[in-house]
């Protein structure tokens, strides 16, 4: 049976995620009954949610910078992102949250002036943060209160909390710009409330120093066949997962080819703010600079290859030069059949790596 590690996180993460189950699950060997036969349906269906064919196992280790606690409980908006999409349940139109929510709770919570008014958690995902919160309070890890939440669907991947330990990124900006004269807020602020608007100085895991990504991180890495870094903010989401110690030690000593897939599309990012992410630490907004940013594997980097769009065609030479074998193929996960593509292309590049080895 086939290992496969994805790294993690937000929207991107989530839909290629999506795309990968169904396109093990279309492919030969595979369980029937998969998502390959809702392929055609809308990637809100809740009957896309299956589990993962007998060929393979798909584990997804999952960024939780940006993890925190507001009005008593404790959120995971990556995890719960792929948790909702792969369980059909996300509200596709909003790109976060769960389909069909009401916001009676948190119109209460604004009513008494607790927690954030700019952040609006909807009743049933409170539901899930109240889930997460009891088990945590009863001793539980982060980790096993992820396996008990995800149990309630068949998702088909397992989901990881890179860390157990409370590692929230905050964004250091200039003083002037901060409310209350502040030089720094949690990253929730200062991408929700003011869509990453402030100019970031840089961006701070608080916790790093002392914390570790768990053994299942660590052992899911070592013994994977197949290791992908899915198309999430390369800063704040995979960074920070490449950032938790224990975590680029794994990557180095896992035989596994790692393959990435670019989030960038022809210079512009395909959902959310990453590009204020990437101007803060230098890296331009671009497939090539993004490939460079991570590195060649073969130089102390991490990518073995990486998979951008047929508009960055061009840049595939430069990106060959620096070390890193490069593919073109289509990268819009505009619906499940296109995100299984994608996969599947990933996967392909997987294996002409090992043949090229």
């Amino acid at each position: 049976m086939t290992s496969i590690v994805v790294l993690s996180g937000g929207v991107g993460g989530a839909r290629f995620l999506r795309g990968l189950r169904a396109h093990l699950a279309d492919a030969p060997g595979s369980a029937p009954g998969g998502p390959a036969s809702a392929l055609g349906l809308p990637d809100s269906s809740r009957d896309l949610a299956a589990t993962a064919p007998d060929s393979a196992t798909v584990t997804a280790v999952v960024n939780t910078g940006d993890d925190m606690w507001l009005s008593g409980v404790r959120i995971a908006p990556d995890l719960d992102s792929i948790m909702y999409t792969l369980a059909g349940e996300n509200d596709e139109v909003r790109g976060w949250g769960r389909v069909g929510e009401s916001e009676r709770v948190s119109s209460e919570l604004r009513a008494y002036g607790i927690g954030w008014p700019w952040f609006t958690l909807g009743d049933l995902d409170i539901g899930t943060h109240l889930a997460r919160t009891a088990l945590l309070r009863d001793g539980q890890t982060l980790t096993q209160a992820t396996a008990r939440i995800t149990s309630r669907w068949p998702l088909g991947v397992r989901l990881l909390p890179v860390t157990d330990s409370e590692v929230e990124t905050h964004v250091v900006v200039e003083p002037d710009d901060a409310a209350e004269g502040r030089s720094s807020m949690h990253f929730q602020e200062w991408w929700t409330r003011h869509r990453a608007s402030l100019p970031a100085r840089a961006f701070v895991q608080h916790g790093l120093e002392s914390t570790t990504a768990t053994p299942e991180v660590i052992s899911a890495i070592v013994d994977a066949d197949v290791i992908l870094v899915a198309p999430s903010n390369p800063v704040v989401s995979i960074g920070t997962i490449l950032g938790i110690p224990g975590v680029r030690e794994a990557m180095a000593a896992s035989a596994a080819p790692i393959v990435g897939v670019s989030p960038i599309i022809g210079g512009a990012v395909v959902r959310g703010m990453a590009d204020a992410c990437l101007s803060a630490i230098g890296v331009p907004t671009a497939a090539d600079a993004v490939a460079r940013h991570y590195g060649a594997r073969a130089d102390g980097g991490l990518l073995d290859g990486w998979l951008i769009d047929e508009v960055d065609a061009s840049l595939a030479p430069g990106i060959e030069e620096s070390g890193i074998p490069t593919r073109v193929a289509p990268l819009w996960m505009t619906d499940v059949a296109r995100s299984a593509r994608l996969a599947g292309t990933a996967l392909d590049f997987v294996r002409e790596l090992r043949a090229r080895a």
